[in-house]
């Protein structure tokens, strides 16, 4: 598979140590079914637009703006200068602030995980000296940077001779378990957690990326291989698309035909000679 195009280029630094690096989503959505939005009587594919909620006329890419709503029906209007005028260092840089032990923070805060790698030759030694560094003392780095134009608060933790960054969910995200939890009751039969343990214990199995396979994905990939099967043209039909309705040869060329009649004409013009 080819690299990833960045999602993100900018340098990582620790003291008085800097390295360009580059920034990668850990994940892809790419394989799964996806599906578009028809117009079942004829076929045709649905676009959407913006449409202006006053005029209902749509509007054109150039005329669309970021609003900031201060009442209703009341906007204060951004441009691009102004939105990049406020850009924090952290745009470019992510600059390791302090370190914390991995086991230290709840998982419920990781929210989407990104590979960094050194981005030119020159910064491979940097990279792997900071990395190698995390490596010995068994923590992880906490920086900050701007991803979608809101900073985000980041741990960078070594991962073979990478380093995976996971970009962490603000703290107001996070709803207290207090909330939920209070309300049940903590008591327990013994007896039944004893033999549920059992149970556990024999279930209990190495970790494998075959555990979070979607079955919904495998049942619609049948499914539409199943449609496919049930729509392939017959060879009268097949014929009819290479010659046209009117009988009149298209513009579609077999390969191997074109072939056949070229082989068989230079055999021809050598018996001629």
């Amino acid at each position: 598979m080819a690299p990833r195009r960045p999602y993100w280029r900018g340098y990582l630094k620790l003291s008085l140590v800097t390295c360009p690096v580059a920034m990668v989503p850990a994940t892809s959505e790419s394989e799964k079914v996806r599906f578009h939005t028809l117009n079942e009587k004829t076929g045709n594919r649905v676009v959407s637009q913006y449409i202006d909620s006053v005029t209902g006329k749509p509007v054109k890419d150039e005329d669309e703006a970021k609003g900031y709503e201060r009442g209703e029906d009341d906007y204060v209007i951004l441009t691009d200068d102004e939105l990049e005028s406020v850009e924090l260092e952290s745009v470019r840089t992510i600059d390791i602030e302090r370190f914390v032990s991995r086991e230290k923070i709840e998982w419920i805060y990781f929210d989407t995980p990104f590979y960094l790698t050194a981005n030119q030759k020159i910064g491979d030694e940097a990279f792997a000296v900071i990395r190698e560094a995390m490596n010995a003392k068994d923590v992880v780095g906490v920086a900050r940077v701007v991803l979608g134009r809101r900073e985000r608060a980041v741990i960078l933790e070594p991962r073979d001779n990478g380093i995976l960054v996971w970009a962490l969910r603000f703290g107001d995200e996070v709803r207290p378990e207090s909330e939920y939890f209070a309300g049940i009751d903590k008591t327990s039969d013994t007896k039944g957690v004893a033999a549920l343990e059992k149970i556990i214990k024999k279930r209990t199995q190495k970790w494998s990326p075959a555990m979070a396979s979607d079955p919904i994905q495998d049942s619609l990939l049948k499914l539409i291989a199943s449609k496919k099967r049930a729509h392939k043209p017959s060879k009268k039909q097949a014929s009819k698309k290479r010659t046209g309705n009117d009988g009149k040869q298209s513009n579609v060329v077999n390969i191997m035909d074109a072939l056949k009649k070229s082989v068989q004409k230079e055999l021809n013009s050598r018996k001629a000679g």
